[in-house]
Formats: structure tokens, sequence, C-alpha cells
């Protein structure tokens, strides 16, 4: 007799009318996919789970097994990107449990007009990321190079001896000025990109150096973008890409990927 406790595992809200039937196996490769349907408007995409893998101090040292939590989260994406495939999407997190699909359909009973304005205001869209990607390096030769080609007039009047060590003067300075390019330079990017965006958000957790050649993630956002839109997007990403080049930035475009930096606050339930 299975003695297991249950839980129901949350991958993502649509719209009733536009989800299909799943078909395979939840985020732990056992338990049946299924489809709450909760009203007219509200779907949700679910499978049960063993409570246990996911509560308990066991169920936290396996959150920090990449090995335990890889090939989930990986289930746990492709039913949620399946789901894009039907309807929009509310995407829950990894981990999200209900106690019982009634406690679920309280949950959505309580969040249902937030839910389907979300689910209006993304429809048609999707989320993308964009990173910035300075060579610090580059960058700073550019800089001197662009400061020393200004002034070559200047510097050719001067000695050998005073033109050396105002140049170096002036590649210190352009160093100095670094923060504030970068600064400036982010700026126009974003004026050249957001237009074409429904919605923008700045991601946390930039790292201030990304490898040992001084390659630096500059700018970490993502966007909200009408898929009539991608075209000129990436279009507007190659331009930018091309007018930075020599000065080391480098900007990537990844997704389309669910709409999690867009979801709503909303207090998701837990076991019981």
């Amino acid at each position: 007799m299975d003695t297991e406790r249950k839980a129901i595992y949350l991958f993502c809200i649509g719209r009733s009318t536009a989800l299909g039937e799943f078909e395979g196996a939840g985020v732990d490769g056992q338990h049946p996919l299924s489809v709450l349907r909760h009203s007219s408007n509200l779907g949700a995409v679910l499978s049960e789970v063993c409570l246990e893998d996911f509560c308990g101090a066991a169920a936290e040292l396996r959150m920090r097994d990449l090995a335990w939590v890889g090939p989930r989260a990986l289930r746990h994406e492709a039913v949620v990107e399946e789901a894009m495939r039907q309807s929009p999407v509310l995407p829950a997190r990894f981990g999200t449990l209900f106690s019982s699909q009634e406690r679920l359909a309280e949950f959505l009973d309580k969040h249902e007009a937030v839910i389907s304005e979300f689910l209006e205001r993304i429809a048609d869209k999707e989320e993308w990321s964009v990173k910035g990607l300075l060579d610090r390096r580059q960058a700073g030769q550019s800089l001197a190079s662009g400061s020393l080609a200004a002034r070559e007039t200047q510097l050719g009047a001067l000695p050998p001896g005073r033109r050396y060590f105002e140049e170096q003067r002036i590649r210190v300075g352009a160093e100095k000025e670094m923060s504030l390019w970068i600064e400036e330079t982010c700026r126009q990017v974003a004026n050249c990109l957001m237009p074409e965006t429904s919605d923008f958000c700045e991601c946390a957790g930039m790292p201030r150096e990304s490898s040992e050649s001084g390659v630096e993630l500059v700018l970490n956002w993502a966007v909200l973008l009408p898929k009539c839109a991608t075209p000129a997007f990436r279009a507007r990403v190659d331009q930018l890409n091309e007018k930075y080049a020599r000065a080391g930035l480098l900007l990537e475009l990844s997704g389309p990927w669910p709409p999690y930096r867009f979801v709503p606050a909303l207090t998701m339930g837990a076991p019981q």
C-alpha cells in the first residue's frame, strides 16, 4: 500500500479553453500530467508528487544537488513551454506545491481576476533576455584611442618625452571614465531597444567579472516582446552589435522564455 504523502505540483496556469490534454509524466517522471479546469477562464497544468521529495530536511539537501534538480527543472520547463504553445501562461516557479486540488482551487478563486488580467496582457507576447558583455580591456583601448585621436594635433606639437607622458595620462583618464561610458552606453542601448517592447525589467545578480579575460556582464534585462516585433528587435540588436563591436560590447539575445520576470506578486500555496 502506498503510504507516501502526496502534494499537487503546479507547472503553470493558462486559459482553460485553450489548454489541451497533456501526455507523459510530471516533474518526477512517474505521476501523470493533468489539467485542472477551474473555470471557463483558468486551467492549471499539474501533477502529483511525493511531498517528501520537496519538503523536509532530506529535500533541502536534494535541492542543492544539481544531479537531482537538473532533470526535474528541465522537465518543468518542457511542460511550461508545451503549455505556452497552446495558451498564454502564468508560469509557476520550480517546486510550487499545494496540499490538494481543493487548495489550488482556492488559490485560483482568490487570484482569478489578477491572473486573468495577466494572461490577457501577455497574449501574443514572449519574454526575451538581453545581456551585455563588455571586454573591459578592449573598451579601455577604444576609449583611449578615441581620446588620443581627438588630441592628435596638440600631441604632435609636443616634444617626444612630453608627448609620451601626456599619452599615458590620457590612457589613465580613459580608464577612469569607463564607468561613465558604460552607464551612458547602456542608456543608449535601452533607448534603442525599448520602443519595441511591451515591458522591461532589470535582472538582479549581475557579477562584476565573468572570466579571467576581464569580460563583464554590464547589463542584464528581461523584455516582454510582442511576437510580431521580434524580427525588428533582432535587427536592432544586430545593429547595436555592429556599432559597439570595436568598443568591446556584445549584446546577447536569448529566448523566448516563459514570462517569469513579469508574473504579478501572488501568494503561492504550500502544503499543510
